[in-house]
């Protein structure tokens, strides 16, 4: 017992040659931890041996458009709770959250009240407001990317060679946007690999609520990633990627005015959901001010 008692000090020292003292850092306190896990649960062989294979068939079930660890990391909740810890904001802020693994760079451009995505994909949704800084002030020209999953549930990465259900548009003078889209549902994570069999293992659902991503740059300001979710959902309280915030959560009108529905642009005469939701971005000294407040309550 006296190595197994000393392994953790013996794993630390064959470390002390890293110049990487971040490395350092970081490695000890996994293997502090991980060691620790190990004996708080007496981890048998057997154990251990399915844990490695659980990690192989992640990686190798992981694709271009499809990352296993991120889905993983998601379910576990460390998504979550790394992006609170480097992206906090001012509470004047519009509240952060996940990024998702489906975000592209290069997303086409579309026009202010142009829509995102093509006929037939689902319900029509109509979403405007203005990106504004915590004195209220409209920002022009800011990046507004957007994009969502089709009326089945999943995103255009997930078919072959297509781009929909997503867009960039830029706001006008007084911080404005608008854009058509159409009403997102909720969809599971994969269903055949090994992290939705642990999340079903443990007694839990695989589903996200429904949402709509939203990622706001402009200069001089921090970046905002964030989604809006919708209220009613039935999965808002139980969110298998733990993404959603109450802040977040907006209320769609149904406009019954067809004629509405004709003037904002819809191809068909049909009943839409709208939704008004301004963005709130701080500055880079804002948002240091607001993390540093957040670790001293710590």
């Amino acid at each position: 017992m006296e190595y197994e008692s000393s392994i953790t000090e013996n794993v630390k020292a064959m470390n002390l040659n890293c110049k990487n003292d971040r490395l350092k850092f970081i490695i000890d306190k996994l293997v502090d931890h991980l060691h620790a896990f190990v004996r708080e649960t007496s981890l048998t062989t057997e154990e251990w041996t399915v844990a490695i294979s659980f990690l192989t068939e992640s990686g190798h079930i992981s694709a271009e458009t499809r990352q296993e660890f991120s889905i993983l990391s998601g379910v576990l909740g460390v998504t979550t709770l790394v992006d609170g810890i480097n992206n906090g904001k001012p509470s004047e802020a519009t509240e952060p959250t996940i990024l998702g693994p489906f975000f592209k760079e290069d997303a086409r451009e579309v026009q202010l009240g142009e829509s995102i995505a093509s006929e037939g994909k689902g319900d029509y949704m109509y979403v405007e407001g203005r990106v504004l800084n915590l004195e209220g002030k409209p920002i022009p020209n800011a990046i507004l990317d957007t994009w969502e999953a089709d009326g089945h549930g999943l995103y255009d990465v997930q078919y072959e060679n297509l781009e929909d259900c997503r867009g960039r548009l830029r706001t006008a003078e007084d911080g404005s946007f608008a854009f058509r889209a159409i009403v997102p549902v909720p969809y599971s994570i994969p269903e055949d690999g090994p992290a939705a069999r642990l999340v079903l293992a443990l007694g839990r659902h695989i589903f996200r609520p429904a949402h709509l991503h939203v990622l706001v740059t402009a200069p001089g300001y921090e970046p905002l990633t964030t989604q809006l979710y919708f209220k009613g959902d039935p999965y808002l309280t139980s969110d298998v990627a733990f993404g959603v915030k109450s802040s977040l959560i907006v209320t769609p009108e149904i406009i019954e005015d067809l004629a509405m529905s004709r003037l904002r642009g819809f191809k068909e005469a049909r009943p839409h959901a709208y939704i008004k939701r301004d963005f709130v971005l701080s500055t880079p000294a804002q948002g240091i001010r607001a993390r540093k407040l957040l670790n001293t309550e710590k």
